[in-house]
C-alpha cells in the first residue's frame, strides 16, 4: 500500500500508523492487519483503561469503551491512522468523525472450556465434563449465567488478564478450568494441532453455540479510521468481508436494543444461509434459572434483528436485562 502524508512543516512521510492495545492477542491482530495491508506501517501501542484496571470483573467495565476509548481518541487526534479492535469490545455508537472502514473475515466465534486433566469427570456429561463443584474462572456475566444454567453446582471465580495468563490459570491449583474464546486461542497458536483435545495437561472442549451462544461480534475485527481519511479507507477495502459484516450488523443491532455493552448476559450469533442470514440469540438470567432463546432468518440484517428482539421481549428477556441495572451501577 502506498501512502503519502505531510507534516505541518511540509515533510513527507509514508508510514501508516496502526493503533493497538499491547496484549498478545491485540498485537497479533494488529500485525495480521499490517501484513495483510503491505506497504510501510508501524504499530503504536496504546494502553486503555481496561488494561490498567484489573481489579474489576468484566461485567463492571465492558461495553463502556474501557478497551477502545483511548484508541479512538488517538485516531481523532491524528496520533494514529487506523485502530484495530476486537469488534465485540466496541460500543454500539461510533464517535463523530470515525467510521468502521472494514470488518475482517470472522474466526470461529464459539467459546471453549479449558480444563486441567485432574478436573475432568466424563460422568458429568458431555456439556461440562468437570468434577462436582469444580472451580471455573471467568469474569463474563454471560458465561457465568450459561455455566450455571448447565451446571448450577460449579464454583465460578472472577479472573482477568490476557489469554495466555488466563490459560495458565487452568493448570493452577486454585482453578480447575477457564472459559476462553476459541478465536483468541486459535490466533495465538494455543490450540492442539494434532487432532487431539489435550495439550500440556490441559483438555480443550468446544462449547455448543446453542447452550453457550457467544457475544455479538466475537471473532471479528473492526478496522476503524477517520471518516475523512480516504487513503486509509480505500486501502482497507481489500480486508473487508461482506458476509461477516452483515452477520455482525444483525448481532450488534440486537445488542443495541438492550442498551449495548458486553456486560449483558446476551449471546447473539448470525450465520450466512441461502439468500441471507440466520440469527440465533440467547438471554440467560444471572443465576442460570431462566434461559430464553430466539432465532430468525432473512436477507435484511435489521429486520432479522428486529424479529429476534421481538421474540426475546415476548418471552421476558427485557425483564432479565432490566433486573441487572442495580448490579451494573
Amino acid at each position: 500500500m502506498t501512502r503519502a502524508k505531510h507534516h505541518m512543516n511540509g515533510e513527507k512521510i509514508s508510514t501508516l500508523r496502526i493503533g493497538s492495545r499491547g496484549s498478545d492477542l491485540a498485537l497479533w491482530q494488529a500485525n495480521h492487519v499490517k501484513a495483510s495491508l503491505g506497504g510501510q506501517s508501524e504499530i503504536v501501542i496504546i494502553k486503555t483503561a481496561g488494561d490498567r484496571i484489573q481489579h474489576l470483573s468484566l461485567d463492571k467495565v465492558e461495553g463502556k469503551g474501557f478497551f477502545t476509548k483511548e484508541l479512538e481518541s488517538a485516531l481523532l487526534s491524528g496520533a494514529v491512522d487506523l485502530a484495530v479492535h476486537s469488534f465485540k469490545d466496541l460500543p454500539i455508537e461510533c464517535p463523530p468523525g470515525l467510521s468502521i472502514a472494514a470488518v475482517s473475515t470472522r474466526e470461529n466465534p464459539i467459546d471453549m472450556l479449558v480444563a486441567s486433566s485432574g478436573a475432568i469427570d466424563l460422568g458429568q456429561g458431555d456439556l461440562i465434563p468437570l468434577r462436582p463443584s469444580a472451580r471455573v474462572g471467568t469474569s463474563s456475566l454471560r458465561r457465568k449465567a450459561q455455566l450455571l444454567a448447565a451446571r448450577p453446582d460449579l464454583d465460578l471465580v472472577d479472573i482477568r488478564g490476557n489469554v495466555p495468563t488466563r490459560l495458565r490459570r487452568a493448570s493452577a491449583t486454585d482453578l480447575d478450568a477457564v472459559i476462553l474464546a476459541r478465536a483468541g486461542l486459535s490466533r495465538l497458536g494455543l490450540l492442539p494441532v494434532d487432532g487431539s483435545q489435550a495439550i500440556s495437561g490441559q483438555h480443550f472442549f468446544e462449547l455448543p453455540r446453542e447452550s453457550f451462544c457467544p457475544p455479538p461480534a466475537q471473532g471479528a475485527l473492526a478496522l476503524q479510521c477517520r471518516s475523512d481519511d480516504k487513503a486509509t479507507t480505500e486501502a482497507l477495502r481489500t480486508l473487508h468481508c461482506e458476509h461477516t459484516s452483515l452477520c455482525v450488523a444483525a448481532e450488534r443491532r440486537l445488542l443495541g436494543f438492550f442498551g449495548g455493552g458486553c456486560h449483558l448476559p446476551l449471546g447473539a450469533l448470525a450465520r450466512p444461509v441461502d439468500h441471507g442470514i440466520r440469527l440465533f440469540a440467547q438471554v440467560v438470567s444471572p443465576d442460570g434459572s431462566t434461559n430464553i432463546n430466539a432465532s430468525a432468518t432473512g436477507s435484511d440484517a435489521e429486520r432479522v434483528a428486529d424479529a429476534v428482539h421481538h421474540q426475546l421481549v415476548s418471552l421476558g428477556a427485557d425483564r432479565i436485562i432490566a433486573s441487572l441495572d442495580s448490579r451494573l451501577e
